[in-house]
Parts: C-alpha cells; structure tokens; sequence
C-alpha cells in the first residue's frame, strides 16, 4: 500500500490556497468606490485613457476647425429686436412674421424674462433702416403690441443694433482675459506643487479647455459672454479638482522611494482611487444647481441669458471630472517614469519581484521535484517488498492444495529410488 507520506505538501497548501480565495468575499462596484482600496486600475490602464483622451481632443479639434462656433450678436453684431410676450405672441408665430417679411429666418427667437416683464427677443443678422421698418410694421400689425400702461404702442417693439467693430472688441477682451486667466493659473500651479505635477495640470487645464469648446463647436451651441465667464468658472474648478487629487498623491508617495515594496504608480493609482467617489459626488453636487437654472430660470421663467452659463458649466463639469481623475493622475505618473528618482525606484523595485518570482518558482519545482522522487521511491520500496513476499512464500496454488497448472516445482528435488 502507498503510505500517507507520500502526498506532496504543496498540492495541500494549493488546495488550502484556493480554498481560502474562493471563501474571500468579492466586493461590489459601489464597495470598491466607496472605500477606495485601489480596486480600479486607472494608472495601469493609462495607454486606455490616453487614447480616449486623444480621440475626443481631435474630434474637438476638428470641429472648431470645421464648424467654427455659433458666435453669439455680442460677438458677431447684428440687431436685436424684443417686444412684449402677450398671450397671442409666440417664438413660433414671430419667427412666421419675421421669415414672411424680410423674406429669411431669424438666428434666434426666445423668450426672456417672466410675468408683466416676459419679452420675445429675436436675434438677427444686421439690417438696414429700410429692413428695420418692414420688420417693425410687421411685427406691429400681427401682434399689436402694448407698453407697460397697457396701450397698444409702435414704441413696445424695440430694435437696438451692434456693430461688427463692437463685437470684435468684444471679442479681444475675452480672448485677453481666458489669456491672463491660464497664465495666473500657471503660475499658481508651479508655486503651490513640484514640476511633474504643475506640468500633468496644466496639460489637464489645456484638455478640458479643448474638450469644452469642441463639444460647444459640435453640439451648435451660441457662444455669448456668459459662455465665457461660465468657461472660466469651470477651468478654475479643474484646477481646485487637480489640487484635491494631486494633494492625495503627494501623501500617498511621500517616502516611497525608501521602500521596495510598492511603486510610486501604485501609490498614485490607490490616491486616484480614494478621491473617485470624491470627484463623482462633488461634480453630481456641483450639477444640481445647474440642472436646477436650466429647468427654473431658463425653462420656468424664461431668462434665455442664464442658459449660456448653465451649459457650459455642465458640460466642463463633466469634463473636469474626467480629466483631474482620468488623465491628470496617469500623465503624472507618466512624466515620473520617464527619468529621475521615481523611474529608478520603479526599475529596483520591478526587478526585485521578478528575482523573487524567480526564487520562488525555483523553489516550488524543486519542492515538486523532491515529492515526486519521494512518491516514487516509496513506490518502488512497496513492489520490492511486494516482490520479496512472494518469493518467500514459493508460488501460488490453488484452493490451498497443490500447485497451480504450469507452475514451477518448488521445494527440494527427492532422488529416484531404485
């Protein structure tokens, strides 16, 4: 018989090791966000999201160039002419009396305001005197407009017109102040962190910035001075992101490069995923208000103005949030590998586990190895012991009697008597 001993001990650990991980409890997906253990691979899949990256910078990139943007009457000029929104007066029979009139459509007809206050304002290309009037009389006939006393008055239709040279001033003044906006956030970014970080978050800003303004090109929408001002509001809620994040980071790896045991891309990807849940609260926060101004102010009570900085404000959110977590943080880790401290911790460190990978995977072969000759031995004992018995005990017969047909005589020959 084959003796206990024989069993190899590393088939014993395997099984107690499979046996211990399938009794280890799998955490869910809101588990993992919630405790932020690093059970999201977002530096080790960067090569991912630089590729994602990169096909929504040249989608944006393409549509600015392509479709250019739908530059609102501040910055293109044009003629803005409002009159009061009475029961009878509509977006829809407006656009109908202005096409019928002058004989195109309108760029926008909208509602503003709410209550007593509540106005149609139609937006336009520029228009000559004669235009104005026809427009005007048009308007005037269809709808009979009132002024604030209640009489019908010509006057209650109001026609203001910007020139090209004011939206062009316009214009300069917002591209000069996003300019001196990045710059200041610049120089921010390398005061308050090290060099790979400011350079990952300015890389960060620069995306978001693109991203906005694509998706802004793609989708049509006008861009108005409130677009403008919401699109710094949002680049400076990037930089508050990319500070929250990177503040984890640096905490995460502060005396990494003494340890063998973990990288510092490790490191960062665990910071990553301790402030995930952070970012997704804070941006789905952030939302609420916003949603609230589209449905309330814009939708509600008809303030078209406030619209402009609502969606732009949602969408860099949106993009924000990706781009502190997604994009930031992988192209941090990146810029560290490259060269420097970091990049030769990570070399010793990758290069110790592959030794003890090594050591161990010699150590588990000759632990097999050794189990088998022992098995084997063992087996070979047992036939020779086997072999021995039946030698001793002569050969087999049948039913206890004599021998069995065709076996060999065993015993002592006897002499032949005469």
């Amino acid at each position: 018989m084959r003796s206990k001993s024989s069993t190899p001990v590393l088939d014993i650990d395997s099984e107690l090791d499979a046996e211990a991980d399938r009794s280890t409890p799998q955490h869910s997906l809101f588990e993992r966000l919630y405790t932020g253990t690093g059970g999201f691979e977002i530096v080790g899949r960067r090569k991912f999201f630089y590729s994602l990256s990169a096909v929504l910078v040249i989608i944006a990139i393409l549509s600015i160039a392509v479709r250019g943007f739908t530059l609102g009457i501040d910055f293109a000029g044009g003629s803005r002419i409002q009159l009061p929104a009475a029961d009878n007066v509509t977006t829809s029979k407006v656009e109908e009396v202005y096409s019928s009139a002058l004989g195109h459509a309108p760029v926008t007809v909208q509602k503003v305001g709410s209550g007593a206050a509540a106005a149609i304002q139609i937006r336009s290309d520029s228009l000559d005197e004669e235009q104005t009037v026809t427009l005007t009389d048009a308007l005037f006939d269809a709808f009979q407009p009132k002024d604030s006393d209640g009489q019908v008055n010509r006057n209650a239709i109001s026609v203001a017109e910007i020139s090209e040279t004011w939206g062009g001033q316009i214009t300069q003044k917002a591209l000069i102040a996003l300019a001196v906006f990045v710059v200041l956030t610049m120089i921010y970014i390398a005061i308050r962190f090290e060099r790979d970080m400011s350079i990952a978050a300015i890389g960060s800003l620069f995306f978001n910035l693109v991203v906005t303004a694509g998706i802004y090109s793609l989708v049509g929408f006008e861009v108005t001075p409130a677009a403008v001002i919401g699109l710094l509001t949002i680049l400076g809620y990037v930089i508050y992101d990319n500070v929250v994040v990177f503040d984890k980071v640096e905490e995460n790896t502060q005396g990494v490069l003494h340890l063998r045991k973990h990288t510092y891309a490790e490191k960062a990807n665990l910071a990553a995923n301790q402030t995930l849940m952070r970012s997704i609260n804070t941006t789905v926060i952030g939302m609420l208000p916003i949603i609230g101004m589209l449905v309330i102010a814009v939708w509600l009570l008809g303030v078209g103005t406030l619209k402009d900085l609502a969606l732009v404000q949602l969408v860099g959110m949106i993009v924000g949030a990706y781009s502190s977590i997604f994009f930031a943080v992988p192209l941090l880790v990146s810029i560290k590998e490259r060269f420097g401290p970091v990049a030769e911790h990570t070399r010793k460190v990758m290069a110790r586990r592959s030794g003890a990978a090594s050591a161990r995977a010699a150590e588990v072969g000759a632990s097999r190895a050794g189990a088998a000759s022992r098995t084997s031995f063992e087996k070979t004992t047992s036939f020779d012991g086997f072999a021995a018995g039946r030698e001793s005990h002569g050969p087999r017969t049948r039913d206890g009697g004599g021998p069995r047909p065709g076996a060999r005589p065993s015993g002592k020959r006897h002499k032949r008597r005469h």
